[in-house]
């Protein structure tokens, strides 16, 4: 059984694309409303919580626009339905802007928003988190609280036993594509020393 206590925040068209295998890579800074200066990852294990805040149609690549749903931001005490969790098998630094052409066939954005994303606080790292997603047997749900909402990227939540769950990529399948997002990224760091 697993327990968790860290639900990590993501769009909710990346958290769907997440559960259903067309996506292991997250690019991630700090979020505006976390203390620490740097993005950092508190757990290797999270729920998946998808957020509408800032979510924008502009900012996703072609092929996903289709399947984006806005909805409004949750009020407190909202049912929230959660649909699965990630193992985080990796943290890689990224360094420069050239990888955004390299990583493009392994992540939902597009070039302009990532081109802008990187420049906001242009001395703060941005990382690659690959993420192996499960999906819950039976969605879990539980009311939407103050301390849920902002501009951060992990929420501490009460200790959950997860119910049960299924890998939506098999080992080898996360194992390959994870070994081409990992050389994507060492190939743009050999070329930006």
């Amino acid at each position: 059984m697993v327990e968790l206590s860290w639900a990590l925040k993501e769009w909710a068209i990346a958290v769907n694309a997440l559960l259903s295998g067309d996506l292991i890579l997250l690019i991630r800074k700090r979020g505006i409303r976390e203390s620490k200066p740097f993005f950092e990852v508190p757990s290797d294990r999270a729920l998946l919580f998808p957020t509408y805040e800032h979510q924008s149609i502009e900012a996703i690549q072609a092929p996903y626009q289709r399947q984006f749903t806005p909805q409004p931001v949750p009020t407190v005490g909202t049912l929230m339905e959660l649909t699965g969790w990630a193992h985080i098998t990796h943290q890689l630094p990224i360094v420069g802007s050239s990888w955004i052409e390299r990583l493009q066939p392994f992540h939902i954005w597009t070039d302009a928003w990532l081109a802008e994303r990187l420049a906001w606080k242009p001395d703060r790292p941005a990382y690659g988190l690959l993420l192996r997603a499960y999906r819950f047997a039976q969605p879990i749900t539980f009311p939407y609280k103050a301390r849920y909402g902002g501009c951060r990227s992990w929420i501490n939540i009460d200790a959950l036993t997860l119910p049960e769950s299924k890998p939506v990529l098999s080992e080898a399948a996360y194992t390959a594509l994870a070994a081409k997002i990992q050389q994507a990224i060492a190939s743009n760091s050999s070329l930006s020393c």
